[in-house]
């Protein structure tokens, strides 16, 4: 859905983004993550055609953002971190505003506004000022806004950014279901606990160079070969770890610091499947079977450097 090809840029005598290359697939919550200053907000404002790359092209739905701009604002929605909002109208002000912007005729309008109040949970909100409401109810209304025009693409910078842990689960949650709708949505973002549970694919910038990108799970195998699995049982006997050490694919074996089994092995879920027959042959009562996950926090730190531009 988004392809960004060699992509470079200068502000100034100094290079800020360096030959970039990575693809969003459609339909996915794609992470866009690095440090504060590594060229992420630069890079979506050329996505969003509000900035001209120096080098290479940016293609959204198979539409150059600098050849053809009209049509890529069409069908892209962008959140920028810093969105600035009227104060003195209500929320159904602001928003009819803005689908009058985008050419909503008035009697699809009504209809329009009503529909993005819904999804975002506004409808209570509708006569409220904007100045008087909270940081989450505004990003919401920010989010409300970029769907006016019903986007195949929805670019958010930071959109967690400031939100208190309920506004943060309830901002994660509208994403789910954006994506449930077949939306395809890059979250730029550098709380990286939060994009764990959301995002399949990322890409890794720091200053200014994509250091790794593509699926989390390939990126984490690149790194890690070997993979681990928790087994809980409801005894462990003398030895448990023995049936599991005869089998070809695992690489070890040994009780964890929760007293849980963590057996690391190479393969893929053929190998997981091996290690659970294995289980159940040794007559071990199983009680749960938790492949670890590649942790975004840990593949983060071991692809980056901490350097800054």
């Amino acid at each position: 859905m988004i392809k960004v090809e060699g992509i470079s840029h200068n502000f100034g005598s100094m290079r800020v983004l360096h030959d970039i290359w990575f693809e969003v697939p459609e339909g996915e919550v794609f992470g866009f993550i690095g440090p504060n200053g590594a060229g992420k907000t630069t890079t979506l404002r050329m996505m969003a055609t509000l900035l001209e790359p120096a080098q290479g092209r940016i293609l959204v739905d198979g539409y150059d953002v600098v050849e053809r701009p009209r049509e890529v604002r069409k069908i892209l929605g962008f959140m920028p971190d810093d969105f600035g909002v009227y104060e003195y109208v209500t929320v159904q002000e602001y928003l009819d505003f803005f689908a009058a912007a985008y050419a909503i005729t008035p009697t699809a309008r009504r209809r329009t506004v009503d529909a993005v109040m819904e999804l975002t949970d506004l409808v209570q909100l509708r006569d409220r000022l904007v100045q008087a409401m909270s940081k989450g109810m505004k990003q919401r209304l920010a989010i409300a806004r970029t769907l006016l025009h019903d986007p195949k693409v929805l670019i958010l910078d930071e959109p967690a950014n400031g939100l208190d842990p309920r506004a943060r689960i309830e901002m994660r949650d509208l994403i789910e279901q954006l994506q449930q709708m077949g939306k395809t949505v890059l979250l730029s973002s550098h709380i990286l606990t939060e994009l764990s549970d959301m995002v399949s694919s990322v890409a890794i910038l720091e200053k200014g160079r994509v250091l790794a990108s593509g699926p989390v799970g390939d990126i984490g195998r690149k790194l890690r070969p070997d993979r681990a699995v928790k087994l809980r049982l409801l005894e462990y006997p003398d030895g448990c770890t023995t049936p599991f050490k005869a089998l070809p694919d695992v690489v070890d074996a040994e009780r964890g610091p929760d007293g849980d089994l963590r057996i690391m092995y190479q393969g893929g879920d053929e190998t997981v499947a091996q290690i659970v027959t294995a289980a159940v042959h040794a007559g071990f009562s199983v009680v749960r079977v938790e492949p670890e996950r590649d942790d975004l926090e840990h593949i983060f730190l071991e692809v980056t450097r901490g350097e800054l531009q």
